[in-house]
């Protein structure tokens, strides 16, 4: 058995697309398949507009924020997800503090195993 770190004393601060006060804790990288990471959110964080290289699914596992692709910032909180499909531009951002599991891939698809949200 062996342990691993993800929390937010080991993410890599991010700063790209004007992002501020939000990093990533690599989880898992499969030859360029697949991705994912652990974002951490500090209270006013915010990952700029940008869009997406592959398809990505946004799952807030702790906190609130928000998230928008070309239109209005959308609610979000913890145990809800987001997808946005290659290329779709998107930002995403809170007030108080947010953690988010971040998978990436060309061939991803929530559509075939996840509820929807109903009130979204």
């Amino acid at each position: 058995m062996r342990f691993f770190r993800f929390d937010a004393e080991v993410r890599r601060m991010i700063e790209r697309f004007g992002s501020r006060k939000v990093g990533v804790s690599r989880i898992v990288r499969s030859e360029g398949l697949f991705q994912a990471g652990c974002m951490h959110f500090d209270p006013g964080g915010v990952i700029g507009f940008h869009p997406a290289g592959v398809n990505q699914l946004f799952l807030v596992v702790s906190g609130s924020g928000w998230v928008r692709d070309e239109t209005d910032r959308v609610p979000i909180r913890a145990g809800e997800a987001v997808f946005w499909e290659a290329g779709e531009g998107h930002e995403s951002g809170t007030e108080t503090g947010m953690t988010a599991i971040v998978i990436e891939g060309p061939g991803l698809n929530p559509d075939e195993w996840m509820p929807p949200l109903k009130d979204r």
